[in-house]
């Protein structure tokens, strides 16, 4: 699929509860003015090659965040809807409302706010080229098995990944792939899992160590002080 101006729609699942941070759900945790969630929406309105974003919510926040996006002013904001009881349900949601003429789906979790513009291209271009693709880390650190607290076998590293988002794909490929975990009944944590079980070979773009996503106290706390250096920097 060639096209000069591609349709990019944006799905962001951020109806998660953010248990294991604990306190507020951490995609309205704010960095300064802005939430996790308004970051993540500004960043791909700003984005010169994005379309159209839409946004997955708790059901019982969908007013409010409607009215904390509004603020954001955010020209490409299309929908915001009630998201379901795990990501994947959230992200079918979102997909379910994203413009049916969209060429290319990317989908980046809220709860990711220094996501790399030069990133958001790459996967772009790689899913335009070769129908789906998603950013990854190659784990640099020894892997070792444990049981309580005693270490076992050294496990190898060699070919395992961290993965990250967006993970994006043209939108005809990820709507089978939804449909297809529908009717076998799966629920996996990615896209990709689901693109590659309906047999889709997924391009795997360099992430970016930035790119962290936002789960535990102390990432919170790593997030606030890039926050920091960030405004500092400016």
């Amino acid at each position: 699929m060639e096209q000069a101006h591609p349709h990019v729609a944006v799905l962001i699942p951020a109806a998660g509860t953010g248990s294991r941070l604990g306190g507020r759900p951490k995609q309205f945790r704010r960095l300064g003015e802005e939430s996790l969630l308004g970051r993540a929406v500004r960043l791909f309105d700003e984005h010169p090659r994005t379309t159209s974003i839409i946004v997955a919510v708790p059901r019982d926040d969908v007013s409010r965040v409607e009215r904390e996006l509004a603020a954001l002013t955010a020209s490409k904001l299309y929908d915001i809807v009630p998201g379901g009881e795990n990501r994947q349900a959230s992200v079918e949601a979102a997909l379910h409302a994203a413009p049916q003429d969209a060429d290319i789906v990317l989908v980046h979790d809220a709860a990711r706010p220094f996501l790399p513009s030069t990133l958001i291209d790459e996967v772009m271009d790689a899913a335009l080229e070769h129908g789906a693709a998603a950013p990854a880390l190659a784990v640099s650190d020894t892997l070792r098995r444990a049981e309580g607290n005693i270490f076992g076998a050294t496990v190898s590293r060699d070919g395992l990944h961290l993965m990250q988002t967006p993970q994006g794909a043209q939108r005809e490929i990820l709507d089978n792939a939804f449909r297809a975990a529908r009717r076998d009944g799966i629920v996996a944590t990615d896209e990709v899992a689901l693109l590659e079980r309906t047999g889709v070979t997924v391009r795997l773009v360099q992430g970016s160590a930035v790119n962290f996503k936002v789960t535990t106290p102390e990432d919170w706390e790593l997030a606030l002080a890039v926050w920091h250096h960030l405004v500092t920097a400016a």
